[in-house]
């Protein structure tokens, strides 16, 4: 059946904003902590800045739990099995479940895993506290991405934004609480977030027992079918690897440029994660209509759904970019009272404003490829992109560069560039496409 463009813009609409509010709850976590800390001083800040780092890898590596639960639920759907498409989404909930209590037992690591980084020695200690400490919710923050995938999948992206939301107020309540009313500090900042958590993991996981009940779906774990959906997930992982080794090695480039440069990098990596969780939102619209679209067998209404959210990704990229730009000279106020970093922010600020047209296009087309399953091609591309940006990033590095521009230039540019062009190249194939159920 032929869809009307006006009635898929509609449906793109539908699924994409909800998402985008819920998209920036996750890195509004970071922003309140972020914004918090900030005001204790420049070394609590980059401390945090340091464990946000390891954390978003840890949790991002796994973001195929949602990324893959989605797609798979969707096809699912499309194919007209609601059955399995929920009891994807249960598998993909146990292995969030295993994966979690296997991250918990990483917990006596967190202070060797923050002195890799090679921070003075007090922000060291700031970022093993709050790593320690914040390590204690991956389990749920691990739940809330499978149980999310599924509720994408089953096209629901309103259900999510709403425990988003909850789950946002209520961190930035205990936060300000924990921070300055108790006392704790940084330790505060990560307790906050680790209840915040665990309340609206909760919710999900009552979500998911309602759903399987009402379609006659076994909750047991069922190890066969984990161990499908694990290695399903292996080339998300991948790809997921290189996206993280590219923000690691950034983090790491600056720590060696100096905590000023670190301290704005921790700022600007928070604003870009806000910023690129709502280009995503466009992206999680792409993975559940492309999904259910190639499950029912509908290449055309497919191509076309890619077309649309090509348009929207650098419309809405021009519009985010335009928004950062016209605030990068007074944003840095928000985060910290610090002058060096105030004084030396707005260029990174700049940059990333800049590159948001380029942004909105990778995301859209990073979802329309994963909701199509292309995941090996996205393994295999990552890896070549991260090999353009590293030369890129040890620029900043050499004597009298202005480290934090040449850092953000080969971030914004060369390796967003990089991205947009493997991911085009290959959207313009047909080489993608796969119907059917799996």
């Amino acid at each position: 059946m032929r869809v009307r463009p006006d009635a898929r813009d509609r449906e793109i609409l539908r699924l994409a904003v909800p998402a985008l509010g819920a998209l920036i709850a996750e890195p509004a976590f970071l922003l309140v902590d972020t914004a918090m800390v900030g005001h204790l001083g420049a070394e609590e800040l980059a401390g945090v800045g340091i464990g946000v780092a390891v954390l978003s890898t840890a949790v991002g590596l796994l973001i195929f739990l949602a990324y893959g639960t989605t797609p798979a639920v969707a096809r699912l759907l499309g194919a007209g099995d609601r059955p399995a498409a929920i009891r994807a989404g249960i598998d993909g909930i146990w292995l969030a479940i295993v994966a979690g209590v296997v991250l918990v037992l990483a917990t006596p690591l967190a202070h060797p895993i923050v002195a890799v980084f090679g921070a003075a020695s007090a922000v060291t200690e700031h970022a093993a506290v709050y790593l320690g400490i914040s390590i204690l919710g991956l389990p749920a923050m691990l739940i809330v991405l499978a149980a999310t995938g599924l509720m994408r999948g089953l096209q629901d992206t309103r259900t999510p934004l709403v425990v988003a939301t909850v789950g946002f107020g209520a961190n930035a309540a205990l936060n300000a609480v924990l921070i300055y009313g108790v006392g704790l500090g940084v330790a505060g900042s990560a307790l906050g977030t680790v209840i915040a958590q665990w309340g609206m993991a909760a919710f999900f996981l009552w979500f998911a027992v309602r759903e399987a009940r009402r379609a006659g779906v076994p909750l047991a774990i069922h190890w066969g079918d984990l161990g499908r959906t694990a290695s399903t997930g292996g080339w998300l992982f991948v790809r997921t690897l290189s996206l993280r080794i590219a923000l690691l090695a950034t983090t790491a480039v600056a720590t060696q440029a100096g905590t000023t440069t670190l301290a704005s990098t921790q700022i600007a990596f928070t604003l870009f994660s806000t910023l690129a969780f709502a280009l995503d939102a466009l992206a999680i619209a792409g993975q559940a209509m492309l999904g259910k679209s190639l499950g029912s067998g509908d290449v055309s209404e497919a191509r076309a759904v890619t077309r649309r959210l090509q348009l929207w990704g650098v419309g809405f990229g021009c519009v985010v970019g335009a928004l950062l730009l016209s605030v990068a000279w007074v944003l840095g106020g928000v985060f910290t009272a610090d002058a060096g970093v105030l004084e030396a922010l707005p260029i990174a600020l700049v940059l990333l404003a800049l590159a948001q047209p380029i942004a909105g296009y990778v995301f859209v087309l990073d979802g329309v490829l994963i909701g199509a399953g292309d995941v090996r091609y996205l393994a295999w591309t990552g890896v070549v992109n991260l090999a353009v940006y590293l030369p890129l990033l040890l620029l900043a590095l050499l004597p009298g560069w202005d480290a934090l521009a040449v850092m953000w230039g080969a971030f914004s540019f060369g390796y967003l560039g990089a991205r947009a062009i493997t991911l085009g190249l290959r959207a313009r194939s047909d080489a993608w496409m796969r119907i059917g159920r799996h």
